[in-house]
């Protein structure tokens, strides 16, 4: 695939330009909005958004891996992962399908 990537001036842009805020005050708004949703996910909390999906945290435990090179086993160390899972409104988005509300 090789389209466009939506950055976050993109984002202000189109609130600028639907809502009417400044420029600024667009930024402002968006980069408050990710911080918001940035500073629930590393406390842990689950952030779900209504019609486009959910971002969850979770804990993976210690396991034991194989280099894929060498056939070594190495540890791989526990950590937490972020996860999305998109509404089914949003799959059916993506897909072209119609997405009447449910």
């Amino acid at each position: 695939m090789a389209g466009k990537t939506l950055t976050r001036a993109d984002l202000s842009e189109a609130v600028h330009r639907s809502v009417g805020l400044s420029r600024t005050e667009s930024s402002d708004l968006v980069k408050t909005t990710l911080d918001l949703i940035s500073d629930a996910l590393v406390a842990g909390e689950n952030v779900k958004l209504s019609s486009f999906g959910t971002f969850m945290v979770r804990q993976k435990s210690l396991r034991i891996g194989r280099n894929p090179k060498t056939g070594e086993e190495v540890p791989i160390e526990p950590r937490r992962v972020l996860v999305f899972r998109p509404s089914h409104q949003m799959k059916a988005k993506v897909n072209g399908e119609d997405t009447e509300d449910e």
